[in-house]
């Protein structure tokens, strides 16, 4: 089974102390540490276990620009097969729908089975997955959180409302957006850095990908943020004092007082 799993350089939130930028509409990213987006980590992982079982190979690709390789060799270290780049000036500022017409492109180029992505990312809008496959006119499930694969079918395992499951039944090629909690990502060593670290990563463009610059990045986006803020702390929250025992029953009378008990 052909696999390709999307991902992506992200802030690190356990590394970083998050500031806004001086015109309010996005993070102050020069000095920020990066990594790669939790939920790709688990698409990748979860592509390498199906592999290990069935066969075939996984490569992954990202939209970004020269940093995102780093995220690439760290997921081919992990077990990746090959890495793609995506990289052209006409990117930068891409919305969702401009993601995944890159993406789109890029799947074309190959012949992939499964195209796995993170259920979201750093902007939280949890969108390319579920465009990419409308724009390939594929299969999509989201919220993924086990997958059974078959010979030209897979069972999908979803998390649904109440913390019920559904199990589906898809025909391949299709698209999976990967819940966290599917499986559990395997530790990436220096060694398996090492190892990778002069492994040639093609670069592909606008032009490569037959992708024209006007419908993608800032020209191409339809959706633009205006603002990003941090909302105001709000009035109303108590602290509760005393030792344990003592904060319990506090806490205890006041969810009765309110109608929680």
């Amino acid at each position: 089974m052909e696999i390709l799993v999307c991902v992506k350089r992200v802030p690190d939130t356990a590394e970083n102390e998050f500031e806004l930028n001086s015109e309010g509409n996005d993070l102050d990213r020069d000095d920020l540490v990066y990594s790669v987006n939790e939920w790709d980590n688990y698409a990748v992982e979860e592509a390498i276990q199906i592999v290990d079982k069935v066969g075939g190979s996984v490569t992954v690709v990202t939209v970004g620009d020269d940093g995102a390789e780093e995220v690439l060799r760290r997921e081919m270290a992990m077990g990746a097969d090959n890495g793609v780049l995506l990289f052209d000036d006409a990117f930068e500022g891409s919305d969702g729908r401009g993601i995944a017409a890159i993406l789109k492109a890029e799947v074309e180029k190959g012949n992939y089975d499964l195209i796995l992505t993170g259920a979201q990312a750093d902007d939280g809008a949890g969108q390319v997955g579920g465009m990419l496959a409308a724009m390939l006119d594929y299969p999509y499930a989201s919220l993924v959180n086990k997958i059974e694969p078959a010979d030209a079918k897979i069972k999908v395992g979803r998390e649904i409302e109440g913390g019920n499951q559904e199990m589906n039944e898809i025909e391949l090629p299709c698209v999976l957006s990967i819940q966290t909690g599917i499986n559990e990502p395997r530790y990436v060593g220096i060694r398996g850095i090492r190892k990778v670290a002069g492994v040639e990563i093609p670069v592909k463009g606008a032009a490569d990908l037959g992708v024209d610059p006007g419908s993608v990045g800032e020209a191409g986006a339809k959706t633009k943020r205006v603002d990003y803020f941090v909302p105001d702390l709000g009035d109303g929250a108590e602290m509760l004092e005393g030792s344990t025992d003592e904060i319990i029953e506090k806490l205890i009378e006041k969810l009765k007082a309110k109608g929680g008990l």
